[in-house]
């Protein structure tokens, strides 16, 4: 039998893409985490159904209600 195969997740066509280039597993788990994070601060929306309005929240809530430093949301926006 000839099935379609299922498309990959998100998050693992981010990791495929990420080794593909060559990044360093590190950076990896770092990008991966922070989406899965943006990803759950939205109710488990898809980020293609979202942009630069839901960006700014997720950002906005790591600076105000997480108190996290201006360089780990940097790090956040760059995957935006």
């Amino acid at each position: 039998m000839n099935e379609k195969a299922k498309p990959k997740k998100l998050l693992d066509q981010v990791r495929d893409v990420l080794r593909v280039k060559h990044y360093a597993y590190r950076t990896e788990k770092t990008y991966v985490f922070w989406i899965r994070r943006f990803i759950l601060f939205h109710g488990k929306k898809h980020p293609v159904d979202m942009g630069t309005k839901q960006i700014q929240e997720f950002l906005t809530h790591l600076a105000v209600e997480r108190n996290v430093a201006a360089s780990t949301q940097n790090q956040a926006r760059r995957l935006g």
